[in-house]
Formats: C-alpha cells, sequence, structure tokens
C-alpha cells in the first residue's frame, strides 16, 4: 500500500511521519484493513449533502467535508468516516488519496490549541495514520464522496480519553489539495484512566412556529358568522383574543376564551409535517427539554410531552422594549396582556384540554439582547426566568460556568439563564468560526461539539458546573436526533432538566450580575425599519377591521357585536405571530391580516348600475347595496359626479339585511346636455369611505317637457313680436 506524505506549507509541517509511513509500506495490518473497507461514489454534480453553512467563495477551492463520522469513540466502537471530496474548480484532478490521521498521544491544553487546530492554524503533527481510501479522478465541478473505517483494535494507540485531533488530507496530482481539521473524541470506555464526576448539561429544543399560514376555508367560516369563529379567530390563542378585543388582561377572561374549535385560521403551514417528525425524536430522548409556544402546541394535532413554555406565539419581547413604542403596537392589534405569563398558562391548557394544568413559564430571547429595561419588562408580566442566547454572556472567564445569573430589577428577581457560546452555536448549525474548515456540515459540528464538551470537563473535572445549550426553534429532526444521541453517550456528561439548572448556585447575582447586562439595547436600522412597516400594516388593517365591526355592521342586532369582537379578536391573533421576529412570518401575517380586512369590506358591495340617460331637468338614479354578511349593516352611499351641470344628491342612508340587498335612489338635476360620470362609494357611519367604489355614466339630452319651458318660449316670442313692432312705428327723427 501507498501512503502520501501530506503538508500544510507553512502551518503544519508534516501530518504524516516517515516513521509511520514506513509501517505503513511494510504492510501495517490495520490500514491493509480500513483500505479493504474504503469504498468511492464519484458524482457527475458537485452536491456535498450536509454543507449547510458554507459561504460563497469568489475563488473556489479543493475541500473536503465531513458527512458523517462516529461521534463517540469507545472501546468497541472503532471509527467510521464518510467524507465527500469537492472539485468546484476549472480544473480535472487526478486519481488520488483521502488519508485519515491523528495523534493519539496529544491532548489539547487550552481552548486556544483546539481553535487554532480547527482553524488550521495549529502546529500539531498528526503521525498516526487511521486509514486512507483512493479518490477518483474528479472533472471540474464534479465531486466523491468516500468512506474509511477504522477496527477497534487499530485505535490502540490512544490511551487517554478526550478530544484528539484528526486531518483529513487529500492528495491529487503529488500535491496536498486540501485539508479539513476536525477531532475523534475517545471516552474513558476501556480506558485505565481515573474516573471524574460529570460535567451538567441542560439541551433545550424550543416549540415555535414561524410558518403560519391563514386558512382562506376557516378565515370564510369566521366571515360567515360560523360556531367556529371564537376559537378559530384567535387561531385557538383565545387569551390573544380575549386581551386584544375587550382589553381586559384577565387571565381567567382569557382562558375562557381559549378553547379549542374545530377550526382554525391560522396553521402551521410548512412546519406541521416537520413537528411530526420532531414529535418522534422528543418522545426518543426525554432528558430534551421542550420549551413551547403554547399557541403552536394547540395548532398540533397531538401536543407532545413538555418542560416549559414561553410567550404566546413566540412575541419578540426584548423588540417591544427595545422599539419603545407601545402604543404603537397596541394600535397593531397587540395588547400586553395577549403575551403575559397568565395568558401563556391560559393559553397552554386550551391547547392540553386541561382547565387546571400548570407549566413553568419561560421568557425566551427574540431578535434584541435582553437588556435590564426589557428584563423588567418580562418581570412586570410575570416571567421570573428568561432564556439568554449564547451571545448575552460577555465575561471573560478562563472556564466556563454554569448558565445561570440572577438579575435584580425594579420589579423583582429576574433568573436569566444563559446558552453556553461554542456549544450553543455549533447545536444551532452554525461554526466556531468561519475558518474552521471541518465545521461546514452537521457532521463536522457534532465532532467540534462533542470534542468541545470532554475538553470542558477536562478543564475542572471536580468543579460542578451546569450549562445550557439551546436549539433553534426551527431545528430538523435529524440535528436533534444525532447530537442527543451523541450527548446520551458521552459519559463525561451528565443530562439535567431545566428545573435543576434553574435551582443550580447562580454564577452572578445582585451588582455582579448588573454589570453583565445593558441598561437599553437598540435594534439595528434594518430591524427598526422592518419592525415600523409591518406595525404600520398591522395598524392599518386593525383600523379597516375596527371600523367595520363598529361603524358598518349594525350592532343593534343580536349577536352582531359578538362577531365584530371577534372579526378584531382575529386580527390580533394574526398580529401576534407577525412580531414573533421572523420577517417571513412577519410579511405573511400582515398580508393575511390585510386579506381579512379587504374580505370584510368586499361583503358590502354596490351592484353595478346601469348608465343613465336624463331627458329632463330632473331625473332619478336607482343603486343597490348587497350586504354578504351574517349580520345586518347601516352604510351611507356617496355619489359625485365630474361634472358642475349634471350633478347628483350627495348622500344617502341604507340599512342592507343580512344576506340580503337594499336600493336607495340619487336625484339627478341637470342645468346643460352633455356626458358625466357618477362615482358611487360606500361609507360607514362616520363618512369613513371603504370597500370598491362604482362608476356610473350620466347623459343629458335637454329638451323643454313642462309649462314653465313653454312660458318662457312665449314670453320671447311676445318681446320679438313687440320689438318688430316698434321698429315699423316709431317717429323718425328730422335729422335721420
Amino acid at each position: 500500500m501507498t501512503v502520501v506524505v501530506a503538508t500544510l506549507l507553512g502551518v503544519v509541517p508534516c501530518f504524516v511521519a516517515p516513521a509511520r509511513i514506513a509501517m505503513a509500506e511494510d504492510g501495517d495490518a490495520a490500514n491493509s484493513a480500513t483500505q479493504a473497507d474504503g469504498t468511492t461514489q464519484a458524482d457527475s454534480a458537485s452536491d456535498t449533502t450536509g454543507t449547510d453553512s458554507s459561504t460563497a467563495d469568489p475563488s473556489p477551492t479543493v475541500n473536503v467535508t465531513i458527512d458523517d463520522a462516529t461521534a463517540v469513540v469507545t472501546a468497541t466502537s472503532g471509527y467510521h468516516l464518510k467524507a465527500t471530496v469537492n472539485n468546484p474548480t476549472e480544473e480535472t484532478l487526478p486519481a488520488g488519496t483521502l488519508t485519515l490521521a491523528t495523534n493519539a498521544r496529544f491532548t489539547f491544553f487550552s481552548r486556544t490549541d483546539m481553535q487554532e487546530w480547527s482553524e488550521g492554524t495549529a502546529n500539531i503533527p498528526a503521525r498516526d495514520i487511521l486509514g486512507n481510501v483512493d479518490v477518483p479522478e474528479l472533472a471540474a465541478g464534479a465531486s466523491a464522496t468516500v468512506e474509511i473505517t477504522v477496527k477497534p483494535d487499530e485505535l490502540s494507540a490512544i490511551v487517554s480519553w478526550g478530544p484528539k485531533p484528526l486531518a483529513l488530507v487529500y492528495v491529487a496530482g503529488e500535491r496536498t489539495q486540501a485539508i479539513t481539521h476536525s477531532f475523534l473524541t475517545r471516552s474513558t470506555d476501556g480506558l485505565n484512566n481515573a474516573s471524574t464526576p460529570a460535567m451538567r448539561l441542560t439541551v433545550a429544543l424550543p416549540l415555535a412556529s414561524t410558518s403560519w399560514e391563514l386558512d382562506e376555508t376557516a378565515v370564510d367560516s369566521v366571515i360567515a358568522g360560523g360556531s367556529a369563529a371564537a376559537g378559530a379567530a384567535s387561531g385557538k390563542s383565545g387569551s390573544a383574543a380575549a386581551g386584544a378585543a375587550n382589553g381586559e388582561a384577565s387571565g381567567a377572561a382569557s382562558s375562557k376564551s381559549g378553547t379549542s374549535t374545530n377550526a382554525s385560521l391560522i396553521t402551521l403551514g410548512d412546519d406541521a409535517q416537520l413537528d411530526r417528525k420532531r414529535l418522534q425524536t422528543i418522545t426518543n430522548h426525554p432528558m430534551l427539554q421542550v420549551i413551547a409556544d403554547p399557541t403552536t402546541l394547540d395548532a398540533m394535532d397531538m401536543p407532545p410531552q413538555i418542560d416549559g413554555i414561553m410567550q404566546p406565539a413566540a412575541f419578540d419581547i426584548t423588540s417591544f422594549v427595545a422599539y419603545a413604542n407601545s402604543g404603537a403596537y397596541e394600535n397593531a392589534g397587540v395588547n400586553g396582556s395577549a403575551w403575559n405569563a397568565d395568558a401563556a398558562i391560559a393559553d397552554y391548557r386550551s391547547a392540553i384540554g386541561d382547565q387546571d394544568a400548570t407549566s413553568t413559564t419561560y421568557a425566551m430571547q427574540g431578535d434584541a439582547a435582553w437588556s435590564l429595561a426589557s428584563l423588567t419588562a418580562a418581570r412586570t408580566q410575570g416571567y421570573t426566568t428568561v432564556i439568554a442566547d449564547h451571545e448575552f454572556d460577555t465575561s471573560d472567564n478562563s472556564t466556563v460556568h454554569t448558565g445561570k445569573i440572577v438579575v435584580p430589577t425594579d420589579a423583582g428577581d429576574v433568573t436569566v439563564l444563559t446558552e453556553q457560546r461554542e456549544l450553543s452555536r455549533l447545536a444551532q448549525g452554525k461554526a466556531t468560526s468561519s475558518n474552521a474548515d471541518g465545521e461546514t456540515t452537521a457532521a463536522g459540528r457534532l465532532a467540534r461539539f462533542v470534542a468541545q464538551s470532554a475538553f470542558y470537563q477536562m478543564e475542572q473535572p471536580y468543579t460542578t458546573r451546569n450549562l445550557l445549550v439551546c436549539f433553534e426553534a426551527d431545528a430538523d429532526a435529524a440535528t436533534i436526533d444525532a447530537l442527543m444521541n451523541a450527548v446520551e453517550h458521552s459519559p463525561w456528561l451528565e443530562l439535567t432538566d431545566l428545573a435543576t439548572l434553574s435551582q443550580a448556585d447562580a454564577t452572578a447575582t445582585g451588582d455582579d450580575a448588573l454589570q453583565l447586562v445593558h441598561d437599553k439595547t437598540a435594534l439595528t436600522t434594518a430591524q427598526t425599519q422592518r419592525t415600523q412597516q409591518t406595525l404600520s400594516s398591522l395598524a392599518a388593517s386593525r383600523d379597516a377591521i375596527t371600523r367595520f365591526a363598529s361603524q358598518v355592521v349594525d350592532n343593534n342586532s343580536d349577536g352582531a357585536q359578538a362577531w365584530g369582537n371577534e372579526l378584531i379578536a382575529a386580527q390580533s391573533s394574526i398580529a401576534m405571530r407577525a412580531m414573533a421576529g421572523d420577517a417571513q412570518a412577519a410579511k405573511r401575517m400582515t398580508t393575511a391580516a390585510s386579506s381579512l380586512a379587504t374580505q370584510l369590506a368586499d361583503g358590502v358591495t354596490i351592484t353595478q348600475s346601469e348608465p343613465v340617460t336624463v331627458v329632463s331637468e330632473t331625473a332619478t338614479m336607482p343603486v343597490t347595496i348587497r350586504n354578504q354578511h351574517p349580520y345586518p349593516v347601516r352604510v351611507k352611499v356617496s355619489s359625485l359626479t365630474d361634472s358642475p351641470e349634471i350633478i347628483t344628491s350627495r348622500i344617502s342612508e341604507a340599512s342592507v339585511p343580512p344576506h340580503g340587498e337594499t336600493q336607495v335612489t340619487f336625484t339627478i338635476r341637470v342645468l346643460a346636455s352633455g356626458t358625466t360620470t357618477a362615482h358611487i362609494s360606500l361609507q360607514d357611519r362616520t363618512g369613513q369611505p371603504f370597500g370598491t367604489t362604482q362608476s356610473t355614466n350620466i347623459t343629458s339630452v335637454l329638451r323643454i317637457s313642462d309649462k314653465s319651458g313653454f312660458v318662457i318660449i312665449a314670453f320671447a316670442i311676445v318681446l320679438g313680436l313687440l320689438g318688430l313692432w316698434r321698429q315699423f312705428n316709431r317717429k323718425k327723427d328730422p335729422d335721420e
């Protein structure tokens, strides 16, 4: 077997030592077995499965990505690697070799060493070859997937547990084309190492949808006044509906209106299938801590067991405080009572159909960072514990610490559970840095996660710590399952629940904690503009629906006022989901709110009138108003013409029965012959226009058709005759 020496110029002088090469050439059994197990699969396309965090490169280079790898190596597991060699260049690469190498006896002593290795800048020789495999010729833009399997006894050189440097060296045409840096993590299984306490780790999954979509069928049912209107109008989020429609903060009132119904205005959209997959994953990993949005739970066919609930609709509290205009939110349909802790509990009870159920509430961070102001707002709304992202804790500690601080606010103490930065970034599909070449795929990031967690335990093996790691809300089932499996098979980690983390000793309290929190935070210019546009659109739809319910619908009719409140509540539920911090969800929800307002206005219409021909000074123009809604409406009908010589009466009032029509009459007055257009529109009872304007052509052919006209003509004739008589009978002047 031939093994090629791999070098990285200027950084790592030698990944494979000559002595080790000689052993391989002599017929090293391990490497021979590995070579026999290696398989290749060429592909004409440059598709690299799993490279979900790659970035565009103006000058693409040959690279090797990790598609699958053994996360935790035990005494019996061996090691398996599946990788893809990519050739994005415009040149053909000759057949080559991919070599897998490590340094079996190396131990990382600092985070810097690990980071530098991942970025390819650490001078760590990887002399122990674990295996190699042939890579076929690669045409420009092509790729090849290869696999290397290492048997357990071929890893016997590793005699200490923890992360080891791992290099994937691709050589073709007698040149090192690419080197990918990763990690192999050996557990204590089968090793004669001292046993130390496991480090505690809490892994949380936010369960909240950002793919909300409006169910047009349910909207039609609500507008039609169906029995499902109350529940559907709030998307099964009764507290949001009650708070927005009635302006009440009462948890009891919210709970009443939170009863689930057969229809839902808002569905999970694309998340429906994904949630079914995640549901099975959650079931398979009971220590995975699920913090659910209660409105998402209510939209699911079978809500899973959860460990806590967040604010309804994952409302972005931090952006709300940073925007600093609560009035704009209220005008948009988002009332404070819709997202407080009582509302979250009410919605949770509605979701599971148990009015006595309870759960721990957590306020999740939004687009803006937690500040003292936003922590105070959360505490005022009833949240005593919040979850902060991996950028919250900026303290420059030499070692990791428990992810908990207690911040005093004017409203009371707030427990802040903070994500561990590196581990959470990796769990959320982000590399530790843009230069970490082995972390461009999910498998590569998982290898780094396992190695990093092992290093943290080795840093302070006898210090009690409880770290927090959070997935993204949109994490797919495969990513969750892979990481949880790896953690569950890592003996240096002990999975704990959120309650245990909340009860752990805080890293900082009082003034020390205040030093870690900014008084206020600001949104970026782009975030501010997006929030302003969303609120403006929602406020317009809110105003249109409110005016329709109060100034168009005849509220003297039984049930009409309740129906109007349900329509307003529907807009509130939509608005809540628009303000969850997701740009695409905001766009869909603002469109949905505008659509609801438009459908209401379009339910009261003016029937197109036939052209009118006027042959006298006055005439009448009938106009028919049709109401497609289940309750009567009282409106004003306005008529304006383009000509001052042909005019109509200005306003007429009409009461239209449900699913019926009414005719009103406008008087036309003509001063001269001609043609004009009458623009007929609807107005609410305050004179504000709504709906679609209709146009009717009016043509005047003025003819004398009454006694006054004949009198005028007769008088003119008399005057004419008198003039002629005078002309012939007057006395002439002598000088004439």
